[in-house]
């Protein structure tokens, strides 16, 4: 089993069995891994999109701002994927750098 440098965490569901959360947990992962080509990608993404919300638009770097604006629209289609059969309500991904 490889680890990734990211783990994940379905939050805000209420009685949802252990396998079901993982499941989707799964899914959101493969997802995201998919849309951004791979685990370092996610990160590197997720890194960038963190930094262009916490500077201006003229402080970044052309590929700062490149990988950024990827990070919005691959993470709401890992989001639908995760919670694909569950139902949207509250629950919600987290995404945290191991």
């Amino acid at each position: 089993m490889d680890t990734k440098p990211y783990v994940v965490s379905l939050e805000h569901v209420i009685a949802m069995p252990a396998a079901e959360k993982i499941s989707a947990e799964m899914r959101f992962i493969k997802e995201l891994d998919k849309s951004l080509g791979g685990s370092e990608a996610v990160v590197a993404t997720f890194m960038a999109w963190k930094e262009a919300c916490d500077c201006d638009a003229a402080e970044l770097s052309s590929d700062i701002a490149s990988l950024a604006v990827r990070w919005p629209k691959a993470f709401e289609a890992a989001q639908r994927a995760g919670l694909k059969n569950i139902g949207e309500g509250e629950a919600h991904f987290e995404l945290h750098l191991a």
